[in-house]
């Protein structure tokens, strides 16, 4: 793995651009994981939680709000992203 870990920042960066998210937090709980498979001797850059809301995902099923999450940020996983836990958060529809 010789390619920089993705940082909350970058991974925050890359969704808001790919999926303009109207809601979007970002947290990295790689140090949680420590000694866990996939994590690694930094504690950091391996495992995320995302929350998202946004209009991508209008009128698509859960898998397909969470396939476009993952394609986003496919170059991370391909960097070393071990693990991604996404919370889809439905927004309020207007009456």
């Amino acid at each position: 793995m010789s390619a920089q870990l993705p940082t909350a920042s970058a991974i925050e960066q890359t969704l808001l651009t790919a999926l303009q998210p109207t809601q979007l937090d970002v947290v990295d709980e790689s140090a949680a994981h420590a000694g866990h498979s996939g994590a690694n001797a930094e504690g950091h850059g391996t495992h995320f939680r995302v929350r998202i809301a946004s209009p991508a995902f209008t009128g698509k099923t859960r898998i397909a709000k969470h396939r476009l999450v993952y394609d986003a940020l496919q170059v991370f996983i391909d960097q070393g992203l071990h693990a991604l836990a996404i919370e889809i958060i439905e927004s309020h529809r207007q009456p």
